[in-house]
């Protein structure tokens, strides 16, 4: 099977400017002013999308800045492939170890109900984990787009 390093499929990864602590990416990567998310893939912006959250940012998006945030996941689900990445544990909700005091089992309520509403929620534990899930995402997904492609043009391009 290819690996997101392999030529297969070759892609840019796009990391919003807006990105205080960018994710240390292993393949080509490049700032770029997104409309939506932190990270994108070149050509492909207005499909791909994954929205990335510290623990606290993410504590602090679900309650003083719930408002904004909810803006910010109804403009994900016009993507193809959107994800809220939270770089951290799931653990750290449900026992609370974050700045607020916000209830743990609110918190987690939450994410289940953006999870209904908008898009999967997923977890990476350090920076280099969710990097490396957003290239793999990002392989397959390109490589997926480019199969429909080849799919659906006509034989005298292929």
């Amino acid at each position: 099977m290819p690996s997101p390093t392999s030529n297969s499929a070759a892609f840019v990864i796009l990391i919003d400017t807006r990105e205080q602590t960018p994710l240390p990416m292993t393949t080509g990567s490049q700032p770029a002013t997104l409309c939506t998310g932190d990270y994108s893939i070149l050509g492909l912006e207005d499909r791909f999308a994954v929205e990335r959250k510290s623990i606290g940012d993410l504590i602090g998006s679900l309650t003083t800045g719930r408002e904004r945030f909810t803006r910010e996941l109804q403009r994900l689900r016009a993507y193809d492939f959107r994800r809220l990445l939270v770089i951290g544990h799931e653990e750290e909700i449900k026992t609370g170890r974050y700045r607020s005091g916000a209830s743990p089992t609110a918190m987690l309520h939450s994410l289940y109900s953006i999870e209904a509403k908008y898009c999967p929620v997923v977890f990476a534990p350090t920076p280099e984990a969710g990097a490396a899930l957003i290239e793999r995402w990002a392989f397959w997904y390109v490589r997926s787009a480019l199969q429909c492609a080849k799919l659906s043009a006509p034989r005298s391009l292929i």
